[in-house]
């Protein structure tokens, strides 16, 4: 499976994106897929992730409420939509998949990854 991420510009503080992880693989209706973001000098975090069926997702707590994940299985193509946006959010936004049967928050548990999309938010 190969991934590639896009969407992420600069936003005002309070403002909206949406990022789009679209895949290439025949079998990327059966992977878990989450997004991951590394801020300047910080660690990878986990942002959020959504089961092949789309029905099961989790969020960081940092992101509940202003972020929702959704996917379009047909299309082969996951979303991020970001909201309210704030000067926190700013980091480097990265899609994942996996097919297995693992945690779903570590970044060692995925197989596949995009290159990154940028996303700064200016206060």
């Amino acid at each position: 499976v190969q991934l590639q991420a896009c969407g992420g510009g600069l936003v005002q503080t309070g403002g909206s994106l949406r990022l789009s992880c679209a895949a290439s693989g025949r079998s990327f209706s059966s992977y878990t897929v989450a997004w991951f973001r590394q801020a300047p000098g910080k660690e990878r975090e986990f942002v959020v992730f959504i089961s092949w069926t789309g029905v099961i997702s989790d969020y960081a707590d940092s992101v509940k409420g202003r972020f929702t994940i959704s996917r379009d299985n047909a299309k082969s193509t996951v979303y991020l939509q970001m909201n309210s946006l704030k000067p926190d959010d700013t980091a480097v936004y990265y899609c994942a998949a996996k097919s297995r049967s693992s945690s779903n928050y570590f970044t060692s548990n995925y197989d596949y990854w995009g290159q990154g999309t940028l996303v700064t938010v200016s206060s």
